[in-house]
């Protein structure tokens, strides 16, 4: 089978992966308790770091994303967990945070924007919480929450925030010292553009002694024992070895690039993906239109609103028969959406290359 070119595939994650990272996978197997794996270890620590603005240690798990927002639920104190939910994975992070056997309450529940701080506000007054879970960037609706100004909300109600960026660190800003985030992660599959498999995440200092007192952090993703490993530059458990060369060989190509510029490039693909939006409608006289709201879209995906009785199935698959891949719409908005993931390595050209398919496709379709 031939690959393809690389700069066809938009789906809103996995991502594309460059060849020369994918090809760094093929590397010898080695210890993982040997000075070796230590030196790797070290070089990803290295390239994560900026990405997290963060001056503590970076925690590598070899799972997805989901692995790390159970952690982040098991590992925060005891004490209720107010889910703020604005979409579907942040539905998702609410249904963790209640299969882990916390007292779990939802705020929201509109897709279309961030939940609204003075709701997030009254939950805090009406009641004591040990956290809250947010998800900063919405793949299922593009939508972006303002995790600076909720964190700073939520610690006057001493009430730690954990964030899930799947789709925002690496695409669009995270300060995580800066912003005091409590806990934050991302997985290795968006807008890191790598395979896969990896989840990464941060702790504060005082989450992590807070973790101390949960009493079923369990085993596999208790943060507490990460933290004691991973200064030794090490796992708790065995890794995904193959996946963390890759990661190494993206943190450099991160470094280079800087990530100022990388966010600056996915915020002009997002604003290039809008306007395309808003030309297409003129294009094709038909009631397209960007989900999120101007003031709250993420840079890394963009969900796009069909007219009625077009089939967002239909466009992906014209799109695929154009050599190109788009993603449909998700959960409850799936057959009214398709989605364009603008995220990782891709570059401008490629992003016009598929828009101008994604424009064929559906023109075919209304005649």
């Amino acid at each position: 089978m031939t690959a393809a070119p690389f700069g066809t595939f938009f789906l809103p994650g996995p991502t594309e992966v460059r060849p020369e990272v994918l090809q760094a996978m093929l590397q010898p197997m080695l210890p993982h308790r040997g000075a070796a794996f230590e030196e790797l270890f070290a070089r990803i620590q290295q390239g994560l770091r900026p990405v997290f603005r963060t001056t503590r240690p970076v925690y590598v798990s070899s799972s997805s994303a989901t692995g790390l927002m159970e952690a982040a639920i098991r590992c925060a104190r005891p004490g209720p967990i107010l889910c703020l939910v604005n979409g579907a994975f942040s539905e998702r992070f609410a249904h963790i945070a209640q299969s882990c056997g916390r007292d779990a309450t939802v705020v929201g529940g509109e897709w279309s924007r961030p939940v609204a701080l003075d709701v997030v506000e009254d939950a805090l007054k009406a009641k004591s919480y040990a956290a809250l879970t947010v998800v900063h960037s919405e793949t299922s609706t593009g939508v972006l929450t303002d995790i600076a100004a909720l964190t700073q909300l939520a610690h006057r109600y001493d009430c730690a925030v954990l964030v899930d960026s799947v789709t925002g660190l690496a695409g669009v800003p995270v300060e995580t010292d800066a912003w005091e985030l409590d806990f934050v992660l991302t997985g290795s599959q968006k807008a890191l553009a790598l395979p896969p498999g990896l989840g990464f995440g941060v702790a504060s200092e005082r989450f992590i002694a807070d973790a101390k007192s949960a009493e079923s952090r369990g085993l596999y993703f208790d943060l507490v024992e990460f933290e004691q490993y991973v200064h030794k530059n090490q796992t708790p458990n065995t890794p995904a070895l193959s996946l963390l060369y890759a990661t190494a060989v993206q943190g450099e190509r991160i470094a280079k690039e800087t990530i100022e510029r990388r966010w600056e490039r996915h915020t002009a693909m997002s604003e290039h993906t809008h306007s395309w939006v808003h030309e297409l409608r003129q294009r094709v006289g038909a009631a397209f239109d960007v989900y999120a709201p101007l003031d709250a879209c993420t840079s890394t995906v963009t969900a796009v609103t069909l007219p009625p009785g077009l089939s967002g199935d239909a466009i992906v698959k014209g799109v695929a028969q154009r050599g190109f891949v788009i993603g449909g719409g998700y959960g409850k908005l799936k057959g009214s959406t398709i989605r364009i993931g603008h995220m990782g390595d891709h570059t401008m050209e490629g992003l016009e290359a598929v828009l101008e398919a994604t424009a064929e496709a559906i023109e075919e379709l209304v005649g």
